[in-house]
């Protein structure tokens, strides 16, 4: 694999990863009601303490977008 393919593989899992996390967010944005309400009876969870999980979700699921595809790509793009 050539450096531009690495690039072109990051670049498009960048990309991948930030219409996810937009679309979750998003999703538990606009309906967060239904979903706490059908997450709470699933794993019988408090409704209170899924929001601190969602909030960490968001968060770790940004950062990892963060370091293993978004730092990784411009570091390709700073030295190509």
């Amino acid at each position: 694999m050539t450096i531009d393919q690495l690039t072109a593989f990051l670049g498009w899992a960048a990309i991948i990863n930030i219409a996810l996390l937009t679309l979750s967010t998003t999703a538990l944005i606009a309906m967060r009601g239904r979903i706490t309400r059908i997450h709470a009876r699933l794993f019988g969870l408090d409704e209170k303490d899924l929001g601190r999980a969602y909030f960490q979700y968001l968060a770790q699921f940004k950062i990892a977008t963060i370091v293993f595809t978004i730092a990784p790509y411009l570091a390709l793009r700073i030295i190509a």
